[in-house]
Parts: C-alpha cells; structure tokens; sequence
C-alpha cells in the first residue's frame, strides 16, 4: 500500500478527531471567559462556525464558481454571455433530453407514488407484512448501478432463433412460443426510455412504500370500519378517508421523487450511457465536462438543473410549515 494513502489514513482516524476536541475544548474555555451575556450570544455561532465553513467551501462557492463558469467558452478563458444558456433551447440534441426527463418526470413520479400507495394498502391487510415489505424494499439495498447492470442483463436478447439469455426476452418467448421475436429493450427507441424508467420505479417504489405505510397506521381504524359499516367500497374508502388523510405525506413522496428524477443519472449512464435517445439532463452535463471538455455548457446545464429543483425545494419546505 502506498505510504501517502497509509498517511491519509492516519490523519483522517486519528487528526480529524483531536482538531474537533481541540476546537470544541479552546472554543469553550475561550467563551466561558466572557461575560454572560457576550458568551449566551456567540455560543450558538461558536458551534455552528464548522458547519457553516463546511457549507460555503463545498456548496456556496462551487455554486458561484460554476455560475461564473457558465457564462464563459469552453475552456473558460473568455465571456460568452448567455450563449451556453440559448444553446440548452435550442441545440435539438439537448432538446430530445430534456423532452427524456419530462417523460421520466410524468411516469416515474406517477409509477412510484401509485405503487407505493397499492402494495403499502395492500401490505398492511395480510398477515406477512413484514415480509411483503421487505422483498419490496430490497432493491434500495443495492447502489444504482449494480440496479442498472443487473436489469442491463434481464434486457438482454438474442437474434431470432437463438436461445435468449435475458431474463425478460426469454420469459416472453416461454409464454408466446418459438416464433417469438426478441424484443431489444434498450436498443428500440419506441420503448428503451419505458425500460428504464421501469428500473426506476422498481428502485424506488420500496421506499415511497414504507412511507406510506407508516402514514397509514396513522388513520384511525374507526373512520375505516365507519365508512364500510355505511356501506362505502373499497374505492370510496380510498378516495374518500384514505387519500385525503395522507395528502401531505403524498405530497412529500412526490416532490421527492420529483427531485430524484430530475438528477437521475446512474441507471442511464450504466445501462445506455444516454445512447439511442436516452439521454438526460445531469448525464448531458457528464458528458459535456468530461467527454466534449466544454466547461461552460456543462455549467450552464448544472446552473438550469439546480434552477428546476430549486421551486420544488421551497415547495415541499412550505408544505411542511404550512402541516406543521
């Protein structure tokens, strides 16, 4: 093992510790001089000085950097205005990506909140609950890209008349017989978009599960057996009692999937790597800082990406005051 990495390692089991006691033992002996009243006010800012530090060096200042960035050329040596802006609305090619993330936006955000709210219904009337939730929630046990390698090989196919090696393709010709066609999922264009967004909900519909599971166990069983007594359905009980009980908690689950898929990256690059018509927006910048080596679009891309999640950040916020 090299010695600098065995350094780095020392520093960071053994430095990093005495630093924080060193500062939190000379911050403390150092408050404790002053008077009452000076010390009851800096106290606060005392602790809280790493974090802020912490913030502005790792999120403040890249974030102006890279707005600084985006209005300069591609190696950053002259001012373009908002040139690397007009090209995201108008390059066709940047055009079909983000018309990628609207159809991601609309099926992914749809597909996990209404699977989430099924089987957590569903769930919680069976006996093995725990079970039925843990299979559900596996998928979040393992990164994006093991998720995308895995699903890259259930895709797989064979040219006619060839045993079929992925899962699916061979499931269907199991089930439809010899004459079955192999179905390239991530090579068609009409459907390879609809295959990953299928790996998308498969990921994330375990957890928008567990959230709502827990919102229903906070319905009070009497309005449930109340409306059945009074002769609703099951379906009125669902859009009647079920679904405005949880509105807020539906809420939450949608704008956070809503932001998740926005950056979604890891299960394109690694299954198509944003090739025939796959790509979205955080894989565009990829590939515009490290394959095109055009810092500013890349800047602008991440300045126009960060200015989508942001509205959805201050609304989500506002529904948990406005609950609260």
């Amino acid at each position: 093992m090299d010695l600098g990495m065995i350094g780095i390692g020392i520093v960071a089991v053994i430095g990093v510790p005495l630093v924080l006691m060193a500062y939190s033992f000379g911050t403390e002996t150092l408050i404790s001089r002053l008077p009452d009243v000076t010390s009851e006010r800096m106290r606060p800012w005392i602790w809280l000085a790493p974090a802020l530090i912490l913030i502005v060096v790792f999120y403040l200042y890249p974030t102006l950097r890279t707005l600084l960035f985006s209005f300069q050329n591609a190696d950053s040596t002259a001012f373009v205005g908002l040139a690397n802006y007009v090209s995201i609305f108008t390059d066709p090619d940047m055009l079909s990506t983000i018309g990628n993330n609207v159809l991601w936006l609309v099926l992914f955000v749809m597909g996990t909140v209404m699977f989430g709210i099924i089987i957590a219904i569903l769930a919680d009337r069976v006996s093995y609950e725990n079970v039925i939730k843990s299979l559900i929630f596996l998928p979040m046990a393992i990164s994006f890209v093991a998720a995308g390698v895995i699903w890259r090989f259930m895709y797989e196919y064979q040219p006619l008349g060839f045993a079929q090696t992925g899962t699916v393709n061979a499931l269907i010709s199991v089930l439809t017989g010899d004459d079955f066609e192999p179905i390239p999922f991530l090579q068609n264009r009409s459907i390879n978009n609809i295959a990953l967004i299928i790996v998308g909900i498969w990921m994330w519909t375990g957890f928008c599960m567990v959230i709502f599971s827990a919102a229903l166990k906070s319905i009070p069983n009497d309005w449930l057996e109340a409306a059945r007594i009074d002769g609703a359905t099951e379906w009125k009980v669902l859009w009647y009692i079920i679904v405005p009980s949880i509105r807020t908690t539906i809420v939450v689950v949608a704008t956070t999937m809503t932001i998740n898929v926005l950056k979604i990256f890891d299960i394109v690059y690694t299954m198509t790597n944003g090739n025939v018509g796959t790509n979205v927006i955080a894989l565009r910048m990829y590939h515009e800082m490290f394959q095109f080596n055009h810092f500013g679009r890349a800047s602008a891309i991440a300045v126009f990406l960060l200015v989508l999640v942001i509205p959805i950040m201050v609304f989500n916020i506002r529904n948990f005051q406005a609950d609260r």
